[in-house]
């Protein structure tokens, strides 16, 4: 059985994020990807940040998610620094969300980094702090 550094291991809970977010595969990012709490941010977009269940955010993001028809994420440009039990992440992404029925342009793309931070458990590595900053956003942002 072949066996993955740390960084590998990292960064593959990080790819399951964008993966599992575009499937709606929910419980799969509850399961493998988030700790059962963590500090959500996501103010760049609006709203506030604060602490939730993996639970809680994976809802929020289901909901926001109803009537589109369509999820890519594009990840890369991982910066990642390991320190024993704990890491840090940095990305840039792209999300691109497609609404066939959306009549002002069927899609929508957010640009923006996230900065992750990870904990070692005994499921593996799983993040506990998500920060995304947008920088910028184009298309029909309301798909309509």
């Amino acid at each position: 059985m072949e066996s993955f550094t740390p960084r590998e291991q990292i960064t593959d809970v990080v790819n399951r994020l964008f993966v599992y977010t575009d499937y709606q595969e929910w419980q799969k990012i509850q399961d493998d990807v988030f700790s059962e709490s963590l500090f959500f941010d996501m103010s760049s977009l609006g709203g506030e940040s604060k602490q939730m269940t993996s639970k809680a955010v994976c809802d929020t993001w289901q909901q926001g998610f109803v009537g589109i028809d369509a999820i890519n994420h594009l990840a890369g440009n991982y910066l990642v620094q390991i320190n024993g039990t704990e890491a840090d992440v940095f990305a840039y992404a792209t999300a691109t969300h497609y609404k066939e029925a959306a009549t002002a342009g069927k899609t929508r793309e957010f640009v923006g980094s996230y900065d992750l931070h990870l904990i070692q458990t005994e499921n593996g590595w799983r993040i506990d702090r998500f920060r995304y900053t947008l920088k910028y956003a184009s298309g029909n942002l309301d798909l309509k």
